[in-house]
């Protein structure tokens, strides 16, 4: 199946930090006057292949569902960079599910992968409490150089080329 093909299978739109998403879930229930949880589906394709650098206050546990693996970079609050894989590949340590916490920058990437001729990939994410985009920033260039100058060069090209902090 093609990325067009799930885009309008899931009924997908465009997300602001790129590429495809919908929500899919939000919870009933409140706490604190919140949604207890929500999930959306979420899928970078050829056309719109990096999720843009952005942090969410609560923290996401995401979901592999098909196409090719998705590269990720986190920067912890402490300025530690980690770049975990999530895809089918478990024995080479992609993984199937992944948890990023709280007020951790986030980038995803579609790469080329020898093992899928897909052109997506495609994942879910629940996030608790719900989502909320008060709770959601995008990473300007002159944020990220003030407070990691150390990982600018491997951060720029993940940067919104928008380069605002939009909130909706």
């Amino acid at each position: 199946m093609s990325s067009t093909a799930i885009i309008a299978q899931l009924g997908l739109e465009p997300h602001l930090e790129g590429g495809y998403f919908r929500r899919s879930y939000t919870a009933a229930h409140s706490i604190d006057g919140r949604a207890a949880m929500s999930s959306i589906y979420y899928l970078l394709s050829a056309d719109s292949p990096v999720g843009h650098l952005h942090r969410n206050r609560s923290d996401i546990l995401h979901f592999w569902h098909g196409g090719k693996p998705l590269h990720y970079t986190l920067v912890s609050p402490n300025g530690e960079v980690s770049h975990p894989i999530m895809g089918p590949n478990i024995a080479e340590g992609e993984l199937l599910q992944m948890l990023v916490p709280g007020g951790y920058w986030k980038a995803s990437e579609l790469k080329e992968s020898r093992l899928a001729s897909s052109d997506y990939g495609l994942i879910s994410e629940a996030v608790c409490p719900g989502f909320d985009f008060a709770d959601h920033e995008l990473a300007s260039a002159a944020q990220i150089q003030r407070d990691h100058p150390q990982h600018w060069p491997q951060l720029a090209h993940l940067i919104s080329p928008s380069d605002h902090n939009n909130k909706q």
